[in-house]
């Protein structure tokens, strides 16, 4: 269901868009905000970006939302119609979102802010060509990842990554920590998936392969699966490291990753600068201003790991043992 945040007249004409970003003075600035699909990380940045534009007082902006359903016509489709109607801002969640977003309104000067790109370079959303496009990031440090890991199980012997191979941010974020590890002679097996059935098969790949901790990093579609992903691993005793705090919220076990919450208040704070006159090419995109460290203590249970105080220290209890969530709070 479409949101809107409360408009000055619904007469208002909408305003212009300049090389400099947008003018409120002329009437109401249209914001569109569109996902490739519904699950928890990416409704949060949706519903984050909403509550703080409207907790800004701003009756110049209109906020729409559009949802593609994880069909790749339909996200197009929406885009276009979203050029066909003149909007002022387009907010493009996710990278395949953000690269359509690009090919869309090629050629036009309205202002894109994508959110949720893990790497804004491989995905051709920097350079000359992309002056009316900026965002946030929300790329996690390769270190970071097999420091989260060794916290837990400083046993380990070789992680399991896991991604999907159409998603460029999941594969970035692999890439990224491969390399690490061949830097830092740490031992990995990686499996990809190109859809979604072949998720537990995947998975029963990797643990035959011996590994004995699995990550998978920002990916979409495996984010919306996360309990057929953990079915999967914990019957086998393997916990699913993940990238964001919404994974865990869905089951996985533990993250120093993605804090969706302060990526949509970036966000949203790029529309308002943008909306008041700034010119996307005088901001350049950002990454995340603090991560997300959160356990599960439901998974621990069901994978029988005893956690010390040592290993807990920093970190914020996000599902209790009883499978109480404070996923939102």
């Amino acid at each position: 269901m479409k949101k809107m945040l409360a408009v000055l007249t619904a007469a208002a004409a909408a305003a212009s868009v300049l090389t400099t970003g947008c003018d409120s003075s002329g009437g109401e600035i249209t914001v569109a905000i569109v996902q490739p699909m519904s699950h928890t990380s990416l409704d949060q940045i949706r519903d984050t970006i909403i509550a703080e534009l409207e907790a800004a007082g701003r009756d110049d902006i209109r906020v729409v939302t559009e949802n593609a359903n994880n069909d790749t016509t339909a996200l197009t489709t929406i885009l276009q119609n979203q050029r066909s109607e003149g909007v002022d801002i387009v907010v493009p969640i996710a990278t395949n979102t953000a690269q359509t977003a690009k090919a869309v309104f090629d050629g036009e000067d309205t202002p894109i802010i994508f959110a949720a790109v893990s790497d804004p370079d491989a995905a051709g959303l920097t350079g000359s060509d992309c002056q009316y496009i900026t965002g946030v990031s929300n790329n996690i440090p390769a270190g970071e990842i097999v420091e989260l890991i060794s916290n837990f199980q400083p046993d380990y012997q070789k992680i399991g990554f896991l991604y999907t191979s159409s998603e460029t941010n999941s594969v970035s974020t692999i890439q990224a920590a491969e390399a690490y590890c061949d830097e830092n002679g740490i031992a990995y097996e990686e499996a990809s998936i190109a859809n979604l059935s072949e998720l537990p098969t995947a998975v029963e790949t990797l643990i035959s392969e011996g590994v004995d901790v699995l990550y998978t990093g920002n990916d979409n579609s495996i984010a919306s699966a996360m309990p057929t992903y953990t079915d999967a691993a914990y019957s086998n005793g393997i916990p699913v490291y993940c990238g964001a705090d919404s994974m865990v919220a869905d089951g996985g076990f533990a993250t120093i990753g993605v804090n969706y919450v302060q990526l949509g208040t970036q966000v949203a704070d790029m529309i308002l600068r943008i909306a008041d006159g700034e010119a996307p090419a005088d901001i350049p995109y950002e990454t995340l201003a603090e991560y997300a460290k959160y356990v599960n203590l439901q998974a621990a249970d069901t994978l029988g790991l005893e956690l010390t105080d040592e290993m807990l220290e920093g970190y914020s209890v996000l599902v209790e043992a009883d499978g109480t969530s404070h996923f939102g709070e």
